[in-house]
């Protein structure tokens, strides 16, 4: 057996373990805290409230034990069991062009771990969701969203695909800098039409028409120095009961957007205090930051595969068979398949590092609109939401973009005062 082989089934059992172990200790806590309302939270959610999210939260934790073991199997079968190998010789039957047989190769790759995922997701929406009362969806809108999501991947990563497997294929050593270049520009591009071109297709976008409310958000925007292309609301209550609120697109194109249903839970302060919260990303460049972050990051992965490549332990580690190396596709396959196992225990400090946005984001709302709206707000749709307020630390430190919800409140709470 390949040393590589050993050291890629040790890590995908332990991250497998790790995940399973996150997971079970996330539940034990929280049922453990379910039969009282944390102190900080008394008089504002009721018992009842927080034991039903206390039973939400247990549900959809325990829904990730198939979806973790699925992943764990599904990186199996296609690498060490031969899957991989099966797909490419199927495709090498139709097509001879390295390119073409790459673009095949990828995409029926993606598709089948998508349509595995499948009965997961249904289920998560149709039996978890509609049980505690946040489905608003029907089958056909589920299947439909499929099908229009599975057209615009096709629509822009066919394209983005050929042009990586071209540069692989013709740029020599240093292709992996014109790739990151190429992917950049992608994911500029992207961001720049999301709001009006992508965001649509599966969402319905209508003006602020609460002249009140929209006055007073105006004020705010003049007060923070934030420039948008509109207000709008969005219709999440076609999907979901959940509530959110956003800013999207850069330059001329930017955005706010309000779910319906958030507006339907606050009154006009707390919806001003949410908004402050998002301009707080915007004022320090938070958006920018993570987009930096990640183009960096990337630069790095694709270095790195450009090593790999050329390495035949690692095809040969992870069960392929290639006649020539550098394998372009199925190189660049193998890595972002294999590459989340060996990057699992990094993920503290990229939730890390989103919180850190999360308590900056806080702190400017607090200056600039209240932290008492705020702090309503946030306990109107932690309640609404069903959103634990006891998670599991070690878990939250893994998972959870945001603060937990007493650390979050407990900080809002001493800005009142300064």
């Amino acid at each position: 057996m390949q040393t590589f082989t050993v050291v890629f089934i040790v890590v995908l059992l332990l991250t497998t373990f790790a995940q399973v172990w996150l997971a079970v200790r996330h539940s034990r806590y929280v049922r453990a805290h379910r039969n009282a309302v944390p102190e900080n939270f008394a008089g504002q959610i009721d018992l009842a409230a927080h034991q039903k999210a206390a039973d939400y939260t247990c549900t959809k934790t325990r829904l990730t034990y198939p979806g973790i073991l699925l992943h764990a199997s599904l990186l199996l079968i296609l690498t060490l069991g031969g899957g991989l190998n099966a797909i490419s010789s199927f495709w090498s039957t139709w097509l001879n062009d390295p390119i073409l047989h790459g673009i095949a190769l990828i995409i029926s790759t993606i598709f089948l771990i998508s349509f595995l995922e499948i009965p997961l997701s249904y289920y998560r929406t149709f039996v978890v969701e509609q049980k505690f009362g946040f489905n608003k969806m029907t089958p056909g809108m589920f299947f439909s969203d499929l099908v229009k999501q599975a057209i615009l991947s096709l629509l822009l990563g066919i394209p983005l695909l050929f042009c990586f497997l071209w540069l692989m294929e013709k740029m020599g050593t240093n292709w992996w800098l014109y790739a990151w270049l190429a992917w950049v520009t992608f994911n500029l591009i992207v961001l720049a039409i999301y709001p009006n071109w992508i965001a649509p297709i599966f969402n319905k976008f209508t003006p602020l028409q609460d002249t009140s409310l929209k006055a007073r958000i105006e004020q705010l925007l003049k007060k923070c120095g934030f420039q948008s292309d509109g207000l709008f609301v969005m219709d999440g209550s076609r999907r979901s009961s959940h509530g959110n609120a956003y800013f999207t697109g850069f330059g001329k194109t930017k955005r706010i957007v309000f779910f319906d249903t958030l507006l339907a839970r606050l009154n006009t302060a707390e919806i001003e205090a949410v908004l402050a919260h998002e301009l707080g990303h915007f004022k320090h460049h938070h958006v920018a930051k993570r987009i930096v972050w990640s183009f960096t990051v990337s630069l790095l992965f694709l270095w790195v595969l450009g090593y790999l490549m050329q390495q035949g332990w690692f095809y040969q580690g992870l069960g392929v068979t290639v006649t020539t190396i550098p394998s372009t596709a199925m190189a660049l396959l193998l890595f972002f398949l294999v590459l989340p196992v060996f990057t699992f225990l990094l993920q503290p400090f990229s939730s890390l590092y989103s919180r850190k946005h999360e308590f900056e984001a806080d702190e400017y709302a607090a200056h600039n609109a209240s932290a008492n709206d705020l702090t309503r707000a946030l306990v109107k749709l932690y309640r609404d939401n069903a959103a634990t307020l006891t998670p599991d630390p070690l878990h939250s430190a893994f998972y959870d973009s945001h603060p937990p919800a007493a650390i979050r409140i407990a900080k809002l709470q001493n800005w009142v005062h300064l």
